[in-house]
């Protein structure tokens, strides 16, 4: 179905897209955000989300927060479940709250911006 789809129903990507400080591509490397994303929608942009925020710098190099959630693609602020990580992440739990900075609908290329409240021990 998905090469008929509008919404690219069934369509499986991977991520292993750079995790900065700030939008712009210049600004510090903190991390990867690593996962994949499946289109699991047949009326809108809405992906199924699983993904690691993999830190490689600073107090939380080498920790993890695993997301999962459903991303609406084109809502201004979607929500995700914070659902365990590791190192200093174990046991995680809370929300990512994630919006779009800039998207080229040519291209497919995105820049998010993610708000992660995390509860941590």
């Amino acid at each position: 179905m998905t090469n008929t789809s509008s919404t690219l129903f069934g369509a499986v990507f991977m991520m292993d897209d750079p995790l900065t400080v700030a939008p712009e591509i210049s600004s510090k490397l903190v991390g990867k955000a690593q996962g994949i994303y499946a289109s699991a929608s047949q009326s809108e942009i809405g992906f199924l989300m699983v993904l690691n925020f993999a830190f490689m710098e600073g107090k939380f190099n080498g920790s993890n927060l695993s997301v999962l959630g459903r991303n609406a693609v084109f809502s201004g602020v979607r929500e995700m479940s914070i659902v365990g990580g590791s190192g200093v992440f174990r046991f995680a739990r809370g929300y990512a709250q994630a919006k779009t900075h800039t998207m080229d609908l040519k291209t497919g290329n995105a820049v998010v911006e993610y708000n992660v409240y995390a509860f941590h021990y």
